[in-house]
């Protein structure tokens, strides 16, 4: 009878295993795995897989800021006169936001300029809402409230979609 020698992960000599990295072939235990949906990989290969996605630049975060910014004010321009049809106009508006900010860098990826390109969305829609709130705090009642209503509706719906738009979320598959 032939007898397995026993082996041991390579970031943990003390620790016996016999699972491996289905990418690479290292020996890794149970704290090292990462699981994916093709199998479980060492960090080092899921780490080298994930830097093949970012591909931003520097440049792109104030970039992806401006365009964000501007594009939701101007949006939120036209939505402050739709009252009610911004609960349309708002996501196709955040649609084509990611769309312009997609062209401006070039197709670029990276999990924070999604967030950089959303708080700029967010920041150039927050202007509508000063002036009712300021109203709202100066006790103006609820007129004051009810105009604070579609503003930040926008300002939600437009960038939640910017956001959902340049991360590849998807509602239901």
């Amino acid at each position: 009878m032939n007898q397995a020698t026993a082996t041991y992960c390579a970031n943990h000599p003390n620790r016996e295993t016999s699972l491996r990295c289905n990418r690479c072939g290292k020996l890794i235990c149970s704290k090292c795995a990462v699981r994916t949906p093709t199998g479980y990989r060492c960090e080092e290969c899921v780490k080298g897989q994930q830097k093949t996605f970012v591909t931003a630049q520097l440049q792109d975060y104030p970039l992806a800021f401006l365009v964000g910014g501007v594009l939701s004010y101007l949006g939120g321009l036209l939505a402050g006169a739709l009252s009610f049809f911004v609960l349309f106009l708002a996501p196709i508006a955040g649609g084509l936001i990611a769309e312009a900010i997609r062209r401006v860098v070039s197709k670029r990826r990276a999990p924070n300029l999604f967030k950089v390109a959303a708080a700029g969305v967010a920041l150039g829609a927050a202007p509508f809402l000063l002036r009712p709130l300021l109203f709202l705090l100066a006790g103006a009642g609820m007129g004051a409230l009810f105009a604070l209503l579609w503003p930040l509706v926008y300002l939600l719906l437009v960038t939640y979609s910017t956001y959902a738009s340049l991360s590849g979320m998807r509602l239901g598959r």
